[in-house]
């Protein structure tokens, strides 16, 4: 019996390493152990970035108020951060690539210490990694995903709340605006970002995409 291969290093694969045009999604999302994991620290690690950036200035000086920012923090995390990802795995899964989240050792650490001394959040926390050969059309549809999950969320928020009031409402906004803003931040055309691998594939995607992001964001904040 052939000894399989074990990679330890993402960038050691092979490029035709996990590619089955065969599987699909209709067998579910698959997850390893490792992945599971890497993504529970990096939505811990936001969430509190996230909940220190919400509370007043300076932020490590107000620990209770940014402890009672966790529940609305772990809600942004989820529906913007993890959505947004999950959405990546799920096309490039669908499209039979071995696709699974890293996250960024770094990006991570600037976010907590940002959140922590400076009240913002501006870091890249990790993404999904697609390992294989996708073609063009297959790499901007599994781009878009993200922006589009994030962009349909905010949508189903900013209804939610222009009908609703108090509590409700105030974290329907908020919900809507992270949303709006990973979208449109994520769509720009250049370098690593969702919106670069867009733009290459079909421009006029992207430019419908930047619209509707873009109205969104005058629909939130006018």
């Amino acid at each position: 019996m052939k000894e399989r291969k074990i990679y330890t290093r993402f960038e050691d694969i092979p490029n035709d390493y996990g590619y089955h045009p065969e599987n699909s999604l209709l067998k579910g999302l698959k997850f390893s152990k490792n992945e599971l994991y890497q993504i529970l620290i990096s939505i811990g690690v936001l969430t509190i970035a996230f909940s220190f950036a919400l509370a007043p200035n300076p932020p490590i000086s107000h620990i209770n108020a940014a402890f009672s920012n966790i529940p609305l923090a772990f809600f942004a995390i989820i529906t913007a951060f993890f959505c947004h990802e999950i959405a990546h795995k799920y096309m490039g899964q669908k499209y039979g690539y071995w696709s699974e989240f890293r996250m960024y050792r770094q990006g991570l650490t600037l976010a907590l210490f940002l959140g922590l001394f400076a009240g913002f959040i501006f870091a890249a926390p990790g993404a999904v990694q697609i390992r294989g050969m996708p073609s063009r059309e297959e790499m901007g549809k599994i781009a878009l995903a993200g922006p589009l999950t994030n962009i349909i969320l905010s949508a189903i928020f900013i209804s939610i709340w222009l009908v609703s009031t108090g509590f409700i409402s105030q974290i329907a906004y908020f919900i809507s605006y992270i949303n709006a803003f990973l979208a449109l931040f994520n769509l720009i055309p250049f370098g690593f970002f969702d919106g670069a691998k867009i733009f290459s594939w079909r421009k006029e995607i992207w430019a419908l995409f930047i619209v509707l992001s873009i109205s969104l964001f005058i629909v939130i904040t006018v």
